[in-house]
């Protein structure tokens, strides 16, 4: 058997371009946290000017928080993402109940789309092969 000695380049392997859709997650974990934080803010709210927190409102609000936080724990899902955009419309659904839940609902609904917008963008990007991690390395 002869084998055949290695050069030295083909040893180096260059690695894998960067998975920019990773990142993307980490940005919608990350308004996902800024979002739970803020709807359970809305709870003294919900006590001071609602029925309370013992009530409907209170205890749906509570659960949209904690179920937020559990999303970003999947937001690899490709059901993910739907569900949270599903959760900001309950949020604006309360606008009868608390019409300052239904502004936080408002807001990170525009902050979802924006960045499903620029998921977007950086997917057609990714796909004509104009992202910088795809450029040759000088």
């Amino acid at each position: 058997m002869s084998e055949t000695p290695e050069t030295p380049a083909a040893k180096t392997v260059t690695p894998p371009p960067k998975d920019p859709m990773k990142g993307f997650r980490g940005v919608v974990a990350g308004t996902l946290i800024l979002e739970a934080i803020t709807v359970a803010l809305a709870l003294p709210v919900i006590n001071k000017l609602g029925d309370g927190i013992s009530s409907f409102l209170g205890w749906s609000v509570l659960a949209i928080a904690l179920v937020l936080v559990v999303l970003c724990g999947m937001i690899k899902r490709v059901w993910a993402l739907p569900v949270v955009l599903v959760l900001q419309l309950g949020l604006i659904a309360m606008a009868g109940a608390l019409p300052a839940i239904a502004i936080i609902g408002v807001v990170f609904l525009a902050v979802y789309l924006w960045l499903l917008w620029l998921r977007r963008d950086v997917a057609r990007r990714m796909a004509a092969g104009t992202l910088m991690s795809q450029q040759p390395q000088a």
